[in-house]
């Protein structure tokens, strides 16, 4: 007996000799009149985003390019110092180590939105929410994703800049409103100001363009492999990473040890 084996097919995209498409459009078409943001909108929802929703996503994926030299970075300078040859290896080995604690926060945030809100029902008290959701945070003594930071204290600059652009665009609903809830009960709960940050406010705002949180870190990646890509070609001008390197090796050396 033989098995009808499924047809393999991708909506996505299509060619031909002479004609790409591209999720229903002509490739050639949107060369020169789509932004690099659009395109991603595009290639994501299936359709075009409007001018709000444009503003709004490029915004987004400004905020995630650049982080400076944060792990991810050194990760990608450290493993183009060891194989020059393959840069793509470089900045994959920068992307995997996207987790919880750089830009992986944005899917935790809005799956805990996007999870609290369709259990709650369109008329809820969002106050009540915001309360069953430090509560659940607190009872299981995890953090609770996109609220606080490291270094920017007491907020992080970024986060009113891209409520006021999803407010401007009308794009600031229950899951802006549910986030700035939870950092205001957090705050009350833990005793410290545990202010919304750019993961946070970006995982409410996706969940305002109706983007599921299982693609939330993907932006993160996106967006993230520009700029890693531009700390290689710094590191090819001015490297860093043999330095790095060095210093490692020379104060975790065993004679340099003090215990």
């Amino acid at each position: 007996m033989t098995t009808k084996r499924k047809r393999l097919k991708s909506d996505l995209g299509w060619s031909t000799a002479d004609r790409i498409v591209v999720q229903g459009h002509d490739l050639v078409d949107l060369i020169g009149n789509t932004s690099l943001g659009d395109f991603a909108f595009l290639e994501l929802k299936g359709r075009l985003p409007t001018p709000e929703e444009s503003t709004v996503f490029n915004a987004i994926a400004v905020t995630l390019v650049e982080h400076g030299m944060t792990p991810s970075a050194i990760a990608a300078r450290l493993t183009y110092f060891g194989a020059p040859e393959s840069l793509q290896a470089a900045v994959a080995a920068g992307l995997l180590g996207m987790g919880s604690r750089f830009g992986g926060s944005i899917e935790e945030a809005a799956r805990t939105l996007q999870e609290a809100l369709a259990a709650a029902g369109p008329e809820v008290d969002l106050g009540e929410v915001a309360r069953d959701v430090v509560a659940a945070y607190k009872k299981t003594k995890q953090p609770i994703a996109g609220l606080g930071h490291p270094i920017h204290k007491p907020i992080d600059p970024r986060t009113p800049r891209l409520f006021t652009i999803a407010l401007e665009n009308g794009l600031s609903g229950r899951y802006v409103e549910l986030m700035k809830l939870i950092s205001e009960e957090a705050g009350r709960a833990y005793a410290r100001e545990l202010p919304v940050n750019a993961t946070g406010a970006i995982g409410a705002i996706l969940s305002e363009l109706d983007f599921p949180w299982q693609v939330g870190r993907g932006l993160a990646v996106m967006a993230r492999a520009i700029g890693l890509v531009a700390h290689i070609q710094e590191e090819v001008k001015d490297p860093m990473a043999a330095e790095i390197w060095s210093r490692v090796e020379d104060e975790a050396s065993e004679h340099n040890r003090t215990d």
